[in-house]
């Protein structure tokens, strides 16, 4: 079984750089303001749920919302998946285009370094994604030739990425705590490529590339109250703030020949704290409900490198709150059919952007989640698939809109590690 999970964290790291390579199709429009579109990813099971997790306790999952539920672990567990997302946009003229996306969920690893009092958790997982492109069209007064037609495709990629290690301790039988060490870095890129109808003239290409890196910590709380048939969890987590450094190149040439313009450009980003309180209920191990609320200030985040966007009546604080049920119709009785062993789940969430391309207005996400949990042959080890439908932004002051269906696919692994064989 060690094998088995040694392929699948070999599988999981090369799923991670298939899908970022590969990620290069057209996503949302939004993604181009500020730092990207912020993406977070708790869990699986979270995911389906409406993303709230900063409460959720799991002996089949690794929760990264909250440290402190780590602290619940009897086996040796590692996650990885991928998301694929497709988009319908809509600007305010009617026009419409149909985007595709894909990109690498999370990498999670957990270890019990005490059985169900201390674990060990680790992840790699995005924190901000860039992809987009948008044209314009106009025309240049080529004298005698007439008018030539040109084309200016605006694009952007990359994004920033997390990677976490801490711990989660059980201080008693209702208390549990947790803290990690968060490291914050990745590449932005902006570009500018122009076109012409003419092949006399070649096509150029200016990108502005950005590398951020910065350090922070995550704490969380977490108690719990049971009873014979149920159990109540109320929890907190949040981040501290931090000031990424980053430096700036600006590359010019044709097509992809680039050569360096000036000198690089250092400055920094300062990001605000994020905080989430959460609460779940599970009953009879069937039935869990789950919800979260979390604030991030982003009115408070400042800048010294220019992003679109980034300007204080562009910024928003974002406030995202969200839930859901999960049904599980065998409960914990592992000869029961197999689809009474399938754990069902729905789910929803709100969201806003903490940038607004238009100031004054506020840009909202709202989606339906869902999922299923599916056994395998192999115990402690669930193949997720989860969903979600919803809309983002809308038409008004010359806007887009936003329909997106998003489809991923995870594959939780837990092995029994570090027993001592006993001889009878």
């Amino acid at each position: 079984m060690r094998k088995y999970c040694s392929c699948a964290i070999l599988t999981a790291l090369i799923l991670a750089n298939n899908i970022q390579a590969q990620g290069q199709d057209d996503g949302s429009f939004y993604s181009r303001y500020g730092i990207g579109e912020l993406s977070s990813f708790a869990s699986s099971q979270s995911q389906s749920l409406g993303g709230a997790g900063t409460a959720l306790f799991s002996y089949d999952y690794m929760n990264f919302s909250n440290p402190a539920t780590w602290s619940r672990q009897t086996l040796v567990r590692v996650a990885a998946g991928a998301q694929f997302n497709r988009i319908h946009a809509q600007d305010a003229g009617g026009r419409n285009e149909r985007l595709i996306h894909g990109n690498f969920n999370a990498l999670q690893i957990g270890v019990p370094l005490l059985s169900t009092r201390l674990g060990l958790g680790a992840s790699y997982e995005p924190y901000s994604q860039i992809n987009y492109e948008v044209s314009s069209t106009g025309t240049l007064d080529a004298g005698v030739e007439g008018e030539l037609p040109y084309q200016i495709h605006h694009e952007g990629s990359g994004g920033l990425r997390q990677a976490r290690i801490g711990l989660g301790l059980r201080l008693s039988r209702w208390a549990s705590i947790g803290a990690s060490g968060d490291f914050i870095f990745g590449i932005i890129r902006e570009g500018r490529r122009t076109t012409f109808a003419s092949s006399d003239l070649l096509e150029t290409r200016l990108v502005r590339s950005t590398r951020l890196s910065g350090f922070t910590s995550s704490a969380g709380v977490a108690l719990s109250f049971s009873g014979e048939e149920y159990e109540i969890s109320v929890a907190a987590s949040g981040s501290l703030p931090v000031t990424l450094t980053g430096t700036r190149a600006l590359t010019l040439g044709e097509s992809l020949d680039l050569d360096t313009l000036g000198v690089t450009t250092r400055g920094n980003v300062k990001v605000p704290l994020r905080v989430r309180g959460g609460l779940s209920f599970r009953y009879q191990n069937r039935w869990l409900l789950s919800a979260e609320v979390r604030q991030e200030p982003w009115s408070s985040a400042s800048s010294t490198l220019p992003f679109a966007g980034f300007k204080p009546n562009n910024l928003r604080d974002r406030m995202r709150y969200g839930g859901g049920v999960e049904f599980i119709p065998a409960g914990a009785a592992l000869q029961a059919s197999y689809l009474r062993r399938v754990a069902y789940r729905i789910g929803f969430y709100r969201d806003n952007l903490y940038v607004s391309p238009a100031p004054g207005m506020d840009i909202a996400v709202n989606a339906i989640t869902g999922g299923f949990g599916l056994p395998t042959l192999f115990f402690g080890t669930k193949v997720d698939i989860t969903f979600e439908v919803g809309t983002r932004g809308s038409t008004d002051q010359n806007l887009i809109r936003d329909r997106f269906i998003g489809v991923s696919a995870t594959l939780n692994v837990g092995e029994r590690w570090f027993v001592k064989r006993r001889l009878g």
